[in-house]
Parts: structure tokens; sequence; C-alpha cells
């Protein structure tokens, strides 16, 4: 028997139940994990409420986390158990252990804790495909971060200002803002008292950004569209307000024959060699400093329900980790 919270029902925070489950053995190319440390994520919220489907009810929710081994299945190579590990999979992830398929499994150096590593695989994982992939940020561009303060935010202004870039943050608070400012945006507006599209004017003069990387969703939007020079691209990547609605694609035409899209960690990570490829590259930039893991939140796994609380009421900063 483990320890695992289960949604029988779709509804608010309250629906997260802590039971104890029975894990099967691992099967033919998986692997039992011991999570030690498991990561809260806005898309976790999406399914606990059913804006995302969840494929089977009831259903643990979680999607990254970090520990060890404890055992392996039939036709795994290259693992064995004992070995630290961390991973982005599909739901299951809060709970004490889990099976996990091997080939999303990425191996953790002991130079990075298993609290880190469950905050910044989802997280980190996005920024790099943000980043490396979606747009490939160089020296020079200049960037509009929302939510900056936020998990994914604070990676984003951290490694833009490594790679080169002028970022612009928008934040809900002024003790939101301090860590954007630390994480390194050059400008921080306060979207609640600001009007964010004409900060962004007065503060490039009227040259506008490369990219708007948005998170928000519903509250942002289209306003994010007039922070964009010609051809600017808008990155929509989560919903933390609600997603965006059908709208007319010709307002891409009228501010500028702009480009719009909205990728997934999932479609960026089907692919075992260039999952791994990401992972490399993300421990790579935190073990030289050039990005620092904000944990700012550690609860155990049995009060997940409150941190989801916090999340949805924008009172978390940075990362939030559960701890079985």
């Amino acid at each position: 028997m483990t320890k695992a919270i289960c949604v029988h029902e779709l509804g608010g925070p309250e629906v997260l139940r802590l039971d104890e489950i029975t894990l099967a053995p691992p099967g033919e190319g998986e692997v039992l994990v011991r999570n030690r440390a498991i990561g809260v994520n806005f898309i976790d919220t999406y399914f606990r409420s059913g804006l995302y489907k969840a494929p089977h009810m009831p259903f643990i929710p979680g999607h990254e986390a970090a520990g060890e081994i404890a055992a392996v299945g039939p036709g795994v190579k290259g693992w064995k158990a004992g070995d630290r590990v961390a991973y982005v999979a599909p739901l299951g992830g809060y709970a004490e252990e889990r099976i996990v398929a091997a080939d999303r499994l990425v191996s953790l150096p002991k130079s990075i804790s298993y609290d880190t590593a469950a905050a910044m695989m989802l997280k980190g994982l996005t920024a790099q495909y943000l980043l490396r992939q979606t747009f490939k940020v160089k020296k020079g561009h200049r960037l509009l971060v929302h939510a900056a303060a936020g998990g994914v935010g604070l990676i984003l202004c951290q490694w833009a200002r490594s790679l080169g870039a002028h970022v612009i943050a928008t934040v809900g608070s002024e003790a939101k803002a301090r860590l954007a400012f630390k994480a390194g945006a050059s400008d921080v507006i306060h979207y609640r008292e600001e009007n964010f599209a004409e900060r962004v004017y007065e503060i490039t003069k009227g040259k506008l950004c490369d990219v708007v990387y948005d998170g928000v969703g519903k509250a942002t939007f289209p306003a994010s569209l007039d922070c964009l020079k010609p051809f600017g691209l808008f990155v929509s990547f989560g919903s933390a307000s609600g997603p965006i609605e059908a709208f007319d694609i010709g307002l891409l035409a009228s501010k500028g024959s702009l480009f719009a899209t909205r990728p997934t960690l999932n479609a960026y990570t089907t692919k075992p060699k260039r999952y791994a490829k990401m992972a490399k590259e993300l421990f790579e930039v935190v073990e030289d400093g050039s990005v620092e893991i904000a944990v700012n939140q550690i609860a155990p796994l049995a009060d997940a329900a409150n941190m989801h609380k916090a999340l949805e009421a924008r009172e978390t900063s940075g990362a939030t980790v559960l701890v079985p």
C-alpha cells in the first residue's frame, strides 16, 4: 500500500483527498519510483476542476517529481534500483510511489536536490522550449513575460537574461516585483495598477517586443498583441485566468502581421532523445548558476488542497513542492 492524493469528483481544492492505494509491480518498460518531492503546477488545478479532461476517474494529479527507483520492470535497460531520477510524466505524481515509463526518466545529478528537481522539471522544461525552441531568444531581443514571479516566470526571466535579452515583466504586487527584478527583469509593470500595453510602448519607446510569453490567458488577451512589433510572436502557454476564447484571426493582421502559437510541453517531449537533451540543457543552466530555482513553498503531501488554494489565489511565488 502507498498513499496518494486522489480526485473522485471534479471541483475545488476540497476534492483532493489522501487515500491509500495499491500499485501493481512495474510492467514491461516501466519502473517503480519512490517520490521524494513532487512539483505543484497550475495544470494540476486544470485537471482537478475539469478544465482539462482526465482520462479516467478517479485520478491522481501531478506531472513532475523526483526520487529514486525502487524497482525495475522487465525489459528496462540503463536503470537500476537506487538511481536518483526526475521526470515529467502523465497524471499520477501526487503519490508516495508511482509507476513511470522508463523513457520518461532522466538521471538526476547529485548536485541538484530532490526539492529543486521536482520544482523545475515541468516549469524548467517549459522555459527551455519557450526560449530555445518556440522562439530562439538571442542577445538584444525584447521579451514580455507575464506573471513573472511565478514558477515558470522566474525561470524565464533568469534564463532570458543569461541569453542577453531585455526582459519586461508583469507582476501583481510590490513583493513580486522585487522577485522579478532579482530574476533579471529590466523593467517591471504592476498590471493591477498600470495599463501594461501602454507601459510596454513607453519602455521600448514604441519599438515594442519581439515575443510575448503569456501563461495568464484570458485576462491579458488581446492586450498582449499590442505589445508586439510587426511580425512579433505571441506565445500562449497557460490559462491561469481562464482560457483565451475564439478570436478573429484578422487581429493578427491589423496589429502588424503577427504570429501566434499555443505550444505544449507534451508535444516537445514526445521523443525521448529530445526530452533528454532538453533536461540536460536545463540541468546545465541550473548547475552553472544562470538559473536559480526558487522553491518558496514546501508542504506535506496531505496538504495538497491548501497548496491549490494558495496557488489559485495568487498567494504563491516561485515553485511549490509537496513532500511525501
